[in-house]
């Protein structure tokens, strides 16, 4: 194990956080548009592509605390402090590329994630509102077969004039 590995995972993670922009940008697309019929669709693919971003930012902590040893930090570092003490050479430019990646990805993601929950939450309150203003005199059959419409009180009417 070593810099080369660490740096293969680091690659797999960026692809990874860059699979997982699309995929939220597709469930803005979805919601943006009205395509509820797809949206339990998309994010059973957002929470997929999360769990794979899991399982490589594990793969990424092991390679982290191996290469520790070898760059002198504590084997618990993150991965800025392993850049930090990087030996000086093409490794530092390497990982601080890789870090530069995977922050940035990050703050698309956040925005994303934001816009989406933003935009969840003003499609549920519409919802409650259009259930608010439904009238529940649906005018329906009761099991005897008769109109379940009430029936207007009886009106006495003077003739006498």
């Amino acid at each position: 194990m070593g810099a080369n590995e660490l740096s293969a995972l680091l690659w797999r993670e960026r692809e990874l956080l860059e699979l997982l922009v699309f995929k939220l940008d597709e469930e803005q697309l979805l919601l943006t548009n009205g395509k509820t019929r797809w949206l339990q669709q998309g994010t059973r693919e957002v929470e997929q592509v999360l769990g794979h971003v899991q399982e490589a930012g594990l793969a990424r902590s092991v390679e982290v605390a191996a290469m520790s040893n070898e760059w002198g930090t504590s084997e618990d570092a993150t991965l800025r402090e392993l850049v930090a003490h990087a030996p000086v050479g093409p490794w530092t430019e390497i990982m601080t590329a890789h870090l530069k990646a995977l922050g940035e990805l990050a703050a698309q993601i956040k925005e994303l994630r934001d816009a989406n929950e933003h935009l969840l939450r003003s499609a549920a309150r519409s919802s409650q509102e259009t259930l608010a203003d439904i009238r529940v005199n649906t005018n329906t059959y009761d099991a005897r077969g008769t109109a379940d419409a009430p029936t207007p009180p009886a009106r006495l009417f003077d003739q006498s004039f």
